[in-house]
């Protein structure tokens, strides 16, 4: 029998910017390579409103949460124990409002805004790529 998938939850923030879409995307704080703001469910919010919160803790960024999934993708974190695990990471779209100069994380990770090109080739999953080329808004 396989292994439970751990499930997680992120936010793909994203603004209008001269009529492109563009995503923001954080650098992880072990790796630093380019991700969205991800984590663990928070017990009584529910999934869309998690996200939003990852966004707020790793970018520093608020915004409306859609309530319906925009697509999941897969893959694989590193323990600090150096095993891995297969995450299921079920993906929010947050248009974003409002930036702030300082937020929980400033310190541990580098944020930047990408053109939709750009962002799906920063990032390493296939199936994040998927979900960004996809979106429209």
């Amino acid at each position: 029998m396989p292994a439970a998938r751990a499930q997680q939850v992120a936010a793909l923030p994203w603004r209008r910017r001269n009529g492109s879409i563009e995503f923001l995307l954080v650098t992880s704080r072990e790796t630093r390579r380019w991700v969205i703001p991800k984590g663990w469910p928070i017990v009584n919010l529910v999934a869309s409103n998690a996200a939003k919160r990852e966004a707020y803790e790793e970018a520093g960024v608020d915004g409306r949460v859609r309530r319906k999934p925009i697509g999941r993708y897969t893959y694989s974190k590193r323990a600090a124990d150096g095993s891995r695990q297969t995450c299921v990471v079920t993906v929010f779209a947050l248009g974003v409002r409002q930036q702030f100069r300082d937020w929980p994380e400033r310190r541990e990770r580098t944020r930047s805004w990408f053109t939709a090109k750009e962002a799906a080739l920063k990032v390493q999953e296939r199936e994040l790529r998927a979900i960004i080329r996809g979106f429209t808004g």
